[in-house]
């Protein structure tokens, strides 16, 4: 599988950081999700557009593997691509990445099944299977 890979960088903010000025271990699953927004965004799609038809991302797996510190006012990059896609099933891996300098701040991915309004298992629609893999 190709490796499409979205970058977007965020600027770690006061209430995301711990006394020390370190972000808070749990704000990089928030940013995991702004990456892969804006990389399904880039694809050709919007979250909210598989929600207007009834469909749901839930996720079933996250892994977060945290090598280094995000601190206060330090910009970040959230490097997302997708690691494996099926039609019940979509992986995304991630990378947290200092902009100034180098090295990983943290990496990971999320396991998402797709399910309807009422949470039965549904395969994704075509459409958005195409956008993904396209």
């Amino acid at each position: 599988m190709a490796r499409d890979i979205v970058d977007v960088e965020i600027r770690v903010r006061y209430a995301e950081t711990d006394q020390m000025g370190v972000a808070y271990y749990a704000n990089y699953l928030v940013w995991f999700e702004v990456g892969r927004s804006e990389f399904c965004r880039k694809k050709g799609f919007r979250y909210t557009d598989l929600e207007a038809i009834g469909y749901r991302l839930v996720v079933s797996d996250v892994s977060c593997r945290y090598r280094n510190s995000a601190r206060y006012d330090e910009i970040v990059i959230v490097r997302t691509w997708l690691k494996g896609v099926n039609k019940r099933m979509i992986t995304f891996g991630y990378q947290i990445l200092h902009k100034e300098g180098e090295g990983v701040i943290a990496d990971g991915e999320t396991r998402h099944i797709c399910v309807d309004s009422n949470g039965k298992t549904k395969s994704l629609p075509d459409k958005f299977l195409l956008c993904l893999t396209g």
